[in-house]
């Protein structure tokens, strides 16, 4: 089916140009698809297919959306996808210019705690110190009855006792924590678990488990954040993947997209790996 094709004459009328959504539907019925077939191989839902198919573009969550879907529906049913989307540029006022990403800062590192003086070994010391000289004292200042006497009458030099100094013990220095990054918490080994965060604007996500059973659709919003944990795999759906900070068994994924584009992405346990 060719969209937007038209005599140079100008003698068709705008209004004889088939809509976005009549062209889809005409295609799939062409093609012997049902909208049910349509949405199992494309992974869109049911009520949005529907939708796009009657030009009701709302359930999509936004132009940016609503382009993915059109893309995949179109390659789906065997159309061009450009002239279609061009098409529902035209009607909806053009493509926005793609704003810059909010830039992303580095987490700051846990400083250590400054070493604090050991009092309780410095006391300890002080009195083994003290012990000590009254030890000493008491053994070499002493004169006894006859002891002083003998000594001086043989000429014998006074013979002194001088205590062995006690070893001061030296105190186990604290352990000085090390600095460490901000790490994700630990997660089960016999799971697959992907975290979505909106970091680079708002982004319309859907979630699926292994057995299809819808567990997330809609909007994510800038700053917002959204975990889903199955047994055996994951099935997602990014809207402007590039707003999306992916982590995947604990590991972050890196490049999930660009932004605007459309995503499809599956995920089993043990190390991310796009299925």
């Amino acid at each position: 089916m060719s969209i937007g094709n038209f005599p140079e004459d100008g003698n068709s009328p705008e209004n004889d140009r088939p809509s976005v959504g009549s062209a889809l539907r005409q295609a799939r019925i062409d093609a012997g698809l049902t909208i049910d077939e349509v949405s199992t191989s494309t992974r869109v839902r049911v009520p949005i297919v529907q939708g796009i198919e009657q030009d009701d573009f709302s359930r999509c969550g936004g132009d940016v959306y609503a382009r993915g879907h059109i893309r995949v529906l179109a390659r789906a049913v065997g159309l061009d996808p450009d002239g279609l989307i061009a098409q529902f540029d035209a009607d909806h006022g053009g493509r926005p210019v793609p704003t810059a990403p909010a830039p992303l800062f580095e987490a700051e590192r846990i400083r250590p705690e400054p070493r604090r003086p050991n009092w309780t070994a410095a006391m300890v010391a002080a009195i083994v110190a003290v012990v000590g000289f009254v030890g000493f004292t008491l053994f070499s200042g002493g004169d006894g009855d006859g002891g002083s006497t003998v000594a001086e009458e043989s000429g014998s030099p006074k013979a002194s006792h001088t205590p062995s100094r006690s070893h001061q013990p030296k105190p186990d220095e604290p352990d000085r924590p090390e600095p460490s990054d901000s790490a994700i918490a630990g997660v089960p080994a016999d799971k697959v678990t992907v975290k979505l965060t909106a970091e680079g604007g708002q982004s319309w996500i859907s979630a699926q488990d292994h057995n299809g059973r819808l567990l997330e659709e809609g909007v994510l919003r800038e700053g917002d954040s959204k975990t889903f944990s199955d047994s055996k795999r994951i099935d997602l759906v990014l809207g402007n993947a590039g707003a999306i900070k992916l982590f995947v068994n604990g590991k972050e994924v890196k490049k999930v997209g660009t932004s605007g584009a459309v995503q499809r992405l599956s995920y089993t346990k043990g190390d991310p790996e796009a299925g």
